[in-house]
């Protein structure tokens, strides 16, 4: 029973640091474009390389565990992430900072997937559901505090900082993973589909910097067209490849699934718009209201506080009103208290913008909850890990465009304003149009069958209601 107690919380101490040095760093980008001479929307390469690298290594996490042994990954993950934790703490270029959040991601990729794959394998089935509650914490706690750290490390000492409070928290893990994890690893392993990794992972890397660098950052023009150009015909390279080859990295065919389907696309395009807040509200808030990294990191907390309220409420409501109604109709409010956000001005007073950005963390936590659960309400045992990963890898994507999207509306303002600094007037655009393609995803969400789901959800249909009460007033009494 200890093991499966301190299992969870050598993975947590890693989710921890991932979920942290995500939040932190997105509180921090204005002073980080400052010290590095660079324009501050240029910063949004830091945030996409992160989840693109996330998106690159995730599918291949799994294998590499079974191949090599996960304590083995686990512990090299760990190195991984330091490592690129102390390359952004001493770039002092736009290029080497987003280099070294590539290789950031490329540890995080591995170490949350292959330590929960340790805890599933090496617990029994009575403590799975203990040990993976101990997970659930950091993930919730990691972005409430994140923000204020971030803002408190950045005013008052230096950003580069909050990059190396990650070494002392990655050495414990790798002490302890070292005395207590075992080394599992799989004797019968399905070879890795190199071609398709090499396809995807080009595919994603080449398109996102083609769309991020937009001829105005690192690279020319001409790059970024052929990059976009060349990532589009690896992903669609890709397609005909993962339809002829036994075990694809990413299994597209799961897409015949239709709660699998609409949960995974329609959740993408809510998730791109919500992707954008951690570019845009620290930018709005520290440029063009004029707060400091603390004051900003001090509000923007609320949204993940928000969250965490809603997560004992979500499955109640879902039971209630079953997947499409909630999935629907809160795409839709939960949108437009994202661009709300876009409304503030530099005299709206705090406790509005929290109260505003609170309520619309818990309409997102209700979406996002929501989302994963119809996600994998008809995938199969067998189908579970191909699933996580194709879902995993489009949600680091999703936030990635939103990033993306929001940058290129808040870059447009800027320039039609004469591009001078930025100014408060040219975020709600921005804020407008993320909302706006959040929002769309309800017609996603419409197509879903009014019983989608219900065995996960709880949810029982108002026509199988009267059945059952009319079954039962006819049943007659015994005698």
């Amino acid at each position: 029973m200890q093991r499966a107690k301190l299992l969870p919380l050598i993975v947590a101490c890693a989710l921890f640091m991932e979920n942290t040095d995500s939040t932190v760093i997105a509180t921090s980008l204005p002073v980080i474009a400052k010290s590095l001479g660079e324009d501050p929307i240029a910063l949004k390469l830091a945030l996409t390389s992160y989840l693109v690298s996330l998106a690159v290594f995730i599918p291949i996490s799994g294998w590499m565990a079974d191949r090599f042994g996960a304590r083995t990954i686990f512990r090299s993950a760990l190195c991984v992430f330091m490592l690129g934790s102390i390359l952004c703490a001493v770039s002092n270029s736009l290029g080497a900072f987003v280099g070294a959040r590539f290789i950031q991601g490329m540890g995080g990729a591995m170490m949350v997937p292959v330590g929960r794959l340790v805890i599933l394998r090496s617990v029994s089935k009575s403590e799975i559901v203990g040990a993976l509650a101990y997970l659930t914490v950091p993930a919730l706690v990691g972005p409430v505090v994140g923000p204020p750290l971030g803002g408190f490390i950045t005013t008052y000492f230096d950003w580069r900082w909050i990059f190396f409070i990650n070494i002392p928290i990655g050495l414990i893990g790798i002490v302890l993973a070292s005395l207590f994890f075992e080394d599992i690893r799989e004797e019968d392993v399905p070879p890795l589909d190199i071609r398709g990794f090499l396809l995807s992972s080009f595919g994603f890397a080449s398109l996102m910097l083609g769309l991020n660098t937009g001829g105005r950052h690192l690279v020319p023009e001409a790059v970024s067209y052929a990059c976009v150009l060349g990532g589009a015909a690896a992903l669609l390279a890709y397609w005909f490849h993962a339809q002829r080859v036994p075990y694809p990295v990413l299994n597209l065919s799961l897409f015949r699934i239709p709660t699998f389907r609409i949960g995974v696309l329609g959740g993408s395009i809510f998730r791109t718009g919500i992707g954008a807040i951690p570019f845009l509200l620290p930018l709005m808030l520290q440029l063009g209201f004029g707060l400091d990294a603390l004051q900003s990191g001090l509000i923007t907390f609320v949204s993940a506080a928000g969250a965490l309220i809603m997560k004992t409420l979500a499955k109640t409501i879902l039971a209630r009103f079953g997947f499409r109604r909630v999935l629907t109709f809160n795409a839709v409010v939960g949108a437009a208290f994202l661009a709300a956000s876009g409304l503030f001005t530099p005299t709206t007073p705090h406790a509005i913008m929290l109260s505003v950005l609170l309520v619309g963390g818990c309409f997102r936590s209700l979406q996002f909850t929501g989302i994963n659960a119809l996600s994998y309400a008809d995938v199969s045992n067998r189908e579970m890990s191909s699933a996580t990963s194709l879902s995993s890898v489009a949600q680091q994507l999703s936030l990635s465009i939103g990033v993306t999207i929001g940058a290129f509306a808040l870059e447009s303002t800027h320039m039609l304003h004469g591009g001078k600094a930025l100014a408060a007037g040219d975020f709600w655009p921005a804020f407008l149009l993320v909302g706006l393609v959040s929002a769309s995803s309800a017609l996603w969400m419409m197509q879903l069958d009014p019983n989608a789901g219900a065995e996960v959800s709880g949810h029982v249909p108002v026509s199988a209601r009267k059945v059952t009460a009319e079954a039962i007033a006819e049943q007659k009494p015994l005698d």
